[in-house]
């Protein structure tokens, strides 16, 4: 597998797991513990679900006394957008000129079965 930037943040966003956790953090910053809660997995499991997303960018953690929030990075998924976007646009075109031919024919074959 790749290891740019863009491959990491795809890498670690395929998990289920580590999408629900982004999500929460899109919310605020919270400790690993309060990540935690709502999984039926051990605190370890989450802890490595959240080296994954560190490693890829998509969240940071901070130190505050005893409290290390964990907090979300949006430059990885800004990134990721932006690659998606391209496609997107290139496929809404393709989508947008298929649906033009479709009319056609539907229109042609309509004026030739005397539906006019």
């Amino acid at each position: 597998m790749a290891d740019d930037p863009l491959s990491r943040t795809f890498a670690a966003l395929a998990d289920p797991t580590r999408r629900a956790l982004l999500a929460r953090l899109a919310r605020g910053e919270a400790t690993v513990n309060e990540l935690a809660e709502p999984f039926p997995i051990s605190l370890q499991a989450v802890s490595r679900h959240l080296k994954v997303l560190e490693a890829a960018g998509l969240i940071s953690r901070g130190r505050d006394a005893q409290w290390r929030p964990c907090r979300l990075e949006a430059a990885p998924l800004e990134r990721a957008s932006v690659w998606i976007e391209r496609y997107r646009d290139r496929w809404e075109d393709r989508f947008e000129r298929l649906d033009q031919e479709i009319r056609r024919i539907r229109d042609g074959s309509e004026k030739g079965n005397g539906h006019e």
